[in-house]
């Protein structure tokens, strides 16, 4: 297969440019994937074929699913999250309730008041739960979801709570993701659970992108409402996988010392981070060679 010309190339020092991506999630997230999407291209173009499935067991905002499908990289993609809130959204988008949560987002008057009173509010359907989870998504400092997150100030040019609310694009996401239902599938639940019911899947492939929380590093406690992981677990797992994998980690470690216990690969890579400062996150898998072409 021709690999793409967006494909990382020399990327020793290099960092994506995030603006060149596709943006195909309804959320903001910390700790997105955004900016990897072009390894991940280039991991998914290495494989011998088309994988049948992708797995994202930790799919958060679902950019590498999503990329997958778009993109024609994976005939289908399975999504699964643990956070109930997060897993509102996919399971209203996916399962017949689009039209509805794009419409809500098209007819909300944004102001204090409203936002006030939707977040206070107790949602009784999963669609009103999606519409409440993506709102505040939108409308906290860096779209932090986890309890104790405010709401934005100043914002972007002096925007306040519009500085990342963009109902028409967010109702565009919304439907474009729906039209590809047939593709992706959603479950709610644990995702190292979820693994260890397909470890015998040889045209499968997995994303796994845990919180990064291993070698004591906290920021997933402050980022994420379910941030506790056995990451021990998780790599044992993960070597046991008959399909092949592309895990992500925080430059840690412990997480080296893993990979090297399990015979995993390790390759850094560099990222722009808050204010545009590098740093440095690992891709692991069993053959990263394909990262340095």
């Amino acid at each position: 297969m021709t690999q793409l010309s967006f494909l990382p190339q020399n990327y020793s020092g290099r960092t994506v440019n995030v603006s060149s991506v596709p943006q195909r999630s309804p959320f903001r997230y910390p700790g997105g994937k955004t900016w990897l999407v072009p390894w991940v291209r280039q991991w998914l173009i290495s494989q011998h074929k088309k994988p049948q499935v992708l797995i994202e067991p930790f799919a958060g905002g679902g950019i590498v699913s999503l990329t997958a499908v778009f993109e024609g990289l994976a005939e289908s993609a399975v999504m699964v999250e643990v956070d109930e809130n997060v897993s509102s959204v996919w399971y209203a988008i996916l399962n017949g309730h689009a039209e509805w949560l794009a419409s809500r987002i098209i007819d909300f008057e944004l102001t204090l008041e409203n936002v006030q009173e939707v977040l206070a509010s107790s949602p009784d359907s999963i669609e009103e739960r999606a519409f409440q989870t993506l709102l505040k998504n939108r409308v906290v400092h860096g779209g932090i979801l986890a309890a104790g997150s405010g709401l934005i100030k100043q914002g972007e040019n002096g925007k306040g709570l519009r500085s990342r609310w963009y109902p028409e694009t967010l109702a565009k996401r919304i439907k474009a993701i729906a039209s590809m239902r047939e593709h992706i599938q959603f479950h709610q639940g644990d995702g190292i659970e979820f693994m260890q019911l397909h470890l015998e899947d040889t045209n499968t492939v997995f994303f796994i992108d845990p919180p990064y929380t291993a070698g004591g590093k906290r920021a997933g406690a402050r980022l994420y409402t379910h941030y506790e992981l056995d990451h021990a677990l998780l790599f044992d797992v993960t070597r046991q996988l008959k399909g092949d994998f592309l895990m992500t980690y925080d430059d840690a470690s412990m997480v080296k010392e893993l990979a090297d216990r399990y015979g995993f690969q390790v390759e850094p890579i560099f990222m722009s981070g808050t204010h545009h400062t590098k740093t440095t996150e690992l891709l692991i898998g069993r053959n990263v060679e394909w990262a340095k072409a």
